[in-house]
């Protein structure tokens, strides 16, 4: 599919969220050996928010300059939703169910989130999902069920993939949420995201009498979380920017096989017939989502908003001297109303029905 640089920028960012998440699955399944659900869950997201503040710190310091938008109160309802879905609800999920699924078989399961958000997004939020996304999500939802009922339909067999099916509905709640936010700066939110949730999961953890691990696992909870749910969100919220919330969660539909193959490499598990026509399935999902291709004329609505940005087609203003020139920069910019054509993805600047 032909994209303009922005798209382009947003697909890799997307695929490489995936890829530090996916990893950070069979990591926190190995890392549950001593510690509860709700307490990695907290040391994984602080490391995250310690991890994202430290670098909004580090970065703003050195540049002198603000280099992306600042959140406002009116994103705060917004966040706050995020926070609680996919922050505190989400992560105590994932960690129940990876207590009694292989992690290979957890991993493609994680799938499921990129079809939650999607549905979301185009039920809820009416962003466009064509024929192409909708039979992508139909083969990975076929995988999934596979992978669920690959050792029968008992109650207590199905307990832990049901968990992680939970997981994957909050995050894609916590992921149409974050959509609404993410002009602002991807560092902020995932610090802001990292410390709040960190800190209600870790706390609720030692109140219900979870303990803290060993030092060698505690620091290594703390820089999983840092990369697999800090840097990986970081980078997810800069593809929403540019791709919308229905695309990234399809590219980000990678993760789960880099979890997979990280589960089979740690644990040993076997490679079953089950799961492989599993990963076939969602292989055949994640292509359909990965050579769409949209184009149409369009209408741009008059729009008054602030974001990074570079002086492209949909970016023709003037400034005032104490404006930042240089780009990519930061200011409120309006944009006039403008008919065109061209490929394009339902990003913050194409969000008609």
């Amino acid at each position: 599919m032909r994209t303009d640089r922005g798209g382009r920028t947003g697909i890799v960012a997307a695929l490489a969220a995936a890829a530090l998440f996916g990893l950070s699955a069979p990591l926190a399944k190995e890392l549950l050996e001593e510690v509860s659900p709700q307490v990695l869950a907290g040391l994984l997201y602080l490391g995250s928010g310690i991890g994202m503040g430290l670098l909004l710190l580090f970065h703003r310091g050195a540049s002198g300059a603000r280099r992306e938008a600042p959140l406002t109160r009116a994103h705060l309802p917004w966040l706050a939703g995020a926070i609680a879905a996919g922050g505190v609800v989400a992560p105590v999920l994932l960690m129940t169910g990876l207590s009694s699924t292989p992690a290979s078989t957890a991993s493609l399961l994680l799938n499921l989130e990129g079809v939650f958000t999607a549905l979301i997004a185009w039920t809820v939020f009416r962003e466009n999902v064509d024929r192409r996304i909708f039979l992508g999500m139909a083969a990975i939802v076929a995988g999934g069920m596979l992978l669920a009922g690959a050792r029968g339909f008992t109650l207590a067999r199905a307990g832990g993939p049901f968990f992680v099916a939970a997981a994957c509905l909050c995050w894609a709640i916590d992921n149409n949420l974050t959509q609404k936010v993410s002009a602002g700066d991807p560092v902020e939110i995932a610090a802001l995201k990292g410390l709040v949730a960190g800190g209600v999961n870790l706390t609720l953890g030692l109140l219900l009498h979870g303990a803290l691990p060993a030092p060698v696992r505690l620091a290594g909870a703390l820089v999983v979380g840092m990369m697999g749910y800090g840097v990986s969100l970081a980078l997810y919220v800069m593809a929403m920017r540019a791709l919308g919330t229905a695309r990234t969660g399809a590219y980000f539909s990678l993760a789960p096989f880099v979890g997979a193959l990280a589960g089979l490499v740690l644990f040993r598990e076997p490679v079953t017939p089950n799961l492989l026509l599993a990963a076939l399935l969602m292989a055949i999902g994640l292509w359909l989502h990965l050579t769409e291709r949209h184009e149409h004329e369009h209408e741009h609505e008059p729009l008054r908003h602030t974001h990074r940005h570079v002086h492209d087609d949909h970016h023709r203003h003037d400034h005032v001297p104490s404006e930042q020139s240089d780009e990519p920069h930061v200011h409120e910019h309006v944009h006039h109303p403008l008919v065109h054509r061209h490929p394009h993805y339902p990003d913050i600047h194409h969000r008609h029905g």
